[in-house]
């Protein structure tokens, strides 16, 4: 059949922070994608906070400015696929009756009023129905999302001060799935951790689709806080220790301050981590999912502060289960390929902070 009539636009994905930005542009090769360009931009802060943008025009110049910047492929595509804040939006699944397709999206609205704590007439609400991975025959299960349109139409806005068109909008935690989940199905739950700057996300992600998704306060700048706080220097020297130091060493008297400096935090975070982890399995429906659908099989972590030294080891310890680096370039290239050396951002680690901006970039080659 001809396709020379079909309208699929090139597009990039951009992952927006409150204090960095990041791009991603693949294009196709022989098997899988390839890595066509990628850049990052810091986002002074008060730009975006705690989501929310509160200068559009900063914003769209720091866009311009990190586009002009991209390494590999110069960026001539103007159509953007772009994130938006899970500390904004409200997910959930939904059990609907099996209507027609019309039927289904009106009763969908109506359902959906009952789980989004803001009129419906103030929110963008998006849904997909998720495919079962054991028969059933009596509902859908449908994932449902809606972010609150003050929220979302500056994001817009932006695009357009910065002389983009907006293909698609996705919340963080779907980008990262589509990343890090190999071929968008488990047969076991897998949290996905995502350790950034000034927060970090929690995902479980089960069968075909995420189960349950929520923001944690403990981030990897309140890691440096805290050891700024405890050993009396500046952020920027804390930010040094702690990448020196880690939770890897602790032989040595600063490695020792180090450590305990971060205790605090990190008991916070594993709080934060059980309760997501005891709330999905005492709360979640086993229908439809594997037989083992409520056993966490592992745990996934990304995001720049993924790299701590020591953290791999420290999590799975406390969580008593598999902890791993996930792999972001999963359902990118072959797996016979090999990264190109020249693109740096191709070694697994490097490329932590970069998970969302490569599920988005991944949605756009199949729209």
């Amino acid at each position: 059949m001809f396709r020379f009539l079909e309208l699929k636009p090139e597009s990039f994905g951009l992952d927006i922070s409150d204090l960095s930005l990041k791009i991603i542009k693949l294009k196709r090769q022989r098997e899988g994608f390839a890595l066509a360009s990628f850049g990052e931009e810091a986002i002074k802060p008060g730009i975006i906070k705690n989501g929310e943008i509160k200068d559009e025009k900063k914003l769209a110049e720091v866009i311009k400015k990190a586009m002009s910047k991209v390494k590999g492929e110069k960026i001539t595509s103007k159509y953007v696929i772009a994130s938006l804040p899970e500390e904004k939006s409200f997910l959930q699944i939904i059990e609907m009756p099996r209507l027609a397709e019309e039927d289904l999206k009106s009763a969908m609205i109506y359902e959906a009023e009952n789980y989004i704590p803001l009129p419906i007439e103030e929110v963008y609400l998006d849904s997909q129905i998720i495919q079962p991975i054991r028969d059933h025959s009596d509902h859908f299960d449908v994932l449902i999302a809606a972010l609150p349109k003050k929220i979302v139409d500056p994001y817009v806005n932006c695009f357009k001060k910065a002389g983009l068109k907006t293909l698609s909008l996705e919340i963080e935690s779907l980008s990262i799935a589509r990343s890090l989940i190999k071929s968008q199905i488990t047969t076991s739950p897998v949290v996905l951790i995502d350790f950034g700057a000034t927060k970090t996300g929690f995902i479980v992600f089960s069968g075909r689709s995420l189960r349950f998704t929520y923001s944690i306060p403990v981030s990897a700048h309140k890691f440096t806080e805290a050891i700024s706080r405890v050993l009396r220097v500046d952020l920027d020297a804390a930010e040094k220790l702690k990448i020196e130091y880690g939770l890897a060493t602790k032989n040595k008297k600063e490695g020792n301050q180090i450590f305990e400096a971060l205790i605090p935090p990190l008991i916070d975070l594993i709080e934060q981590i059980k309760k997501g982890i005891d709330y999905y399995q005492t709360h979640s429906s086993r229908k439809h999912l594997p037989s083992n659908g409520k056993e966490i099989e592992k745990v996934l972590i990304c995001g720049d502060g993924a790299k701590l030294k020591g953290l791999i080891p420290f999590l799975s310890d406390q969580l008593k289960t598999k902890v791993e680096i996930g792999n972001p370039w999963v359902n990118i290239l072959p797996s016979s390929g090999q990264p190109k050396e020249e693109l740096l951002i191709y070694e697994k680690e490097k490329s932590l902070g970069y998970v969302t901006a490569l599920g988005l970039a991944l949605k756009g080659m199949f729209k």
